[in-house]
């Protein structure tokens, strides 16, 4: 026979771990990333060769999300990157071959992932994709829906620290949210699991 006190004790336990069931859709994290604790980090222009609307959006708002963190003594932000690749070749030739070797062979060049580090001054950058940037309907629900991915490259041994994806999705019936600010949500609560 089942006591009250026993019914109140499982309710609690339900209770007690439905906070535990959330977390991002995919994270995954290094066992090099326990000793890791990176000082300056640097974020690649976002590719948002899907989302054009996305550009320097995605950009500004992980800057800003990364400075309020406070976990970092600088902060080399993706319009900073990207101004710095228009301005200096070989810094240019550095970013898209170790770009490209990660698109064609998925392989994280230490040589080049290093030269990076050296020329921003940091320890670490940040590989930003965005997925989904846009305004859909689903079983007649107005959603507005911001996925993106991210990886960690420690930049003087070009290994892969942290992959994580997730999205946000916000629903509305009249007035569509911007999705800069769903954005800047979604990056918030990713950036929380990132290691540091």
């Amino acid at each position: 026979m089942i006591t009250k006190t026993g019914i109140t004790a499982v309710i609690a336990i339900l209770c007690l771990s439905i906070p535990g069931c959330g977390g991002l859709r995919f994270s995954e994290i290094s066992p090099d990333a326990r000793d890791f604790h990176p000082q300056q980090i640097a974020v690649l222009p976002a590719d948002t060769t899907a989302f054009a609307e996305a550009k320097g959006v995605v950009d500004r708002l992980f800057a800003e999300a990364l400075i309020e963190r406070q976990w970092f003594s600088a902060v080399f932000g993706g319009e900073a990157v990207g101004q710095r690749m228009e301005s200096d070749e070989a810094f240019r030739k550095f970013v898209a071959g170790y770009l490209a070797k990660r698109e064609n062979v998925s392989f994280s060049d230490p040589e080049l992932s290093g030269r990076i580090g050296g020329l921003t001054g940091t320890d670490a950058f940040l590989l930003v994709r965005v997925d989904y940037w846009n305004y859909t309907t689903e079983n007649d629900k107005k959603l507005a829906k911001v996925s993106l991915s991210i990886t960690m490259i420690q930049a003087k041994s070009g290994k892969v620290l942290w992959v994580a994806s997730h999205h946000k999705i916000s629903e509305y019936l009249i007035i569509r949210p911007d999705l800069p600010v769903v954005a800047k949500d979604l990056i918030r609560e990713m950036i929380g699991y990132m290691p540091h």
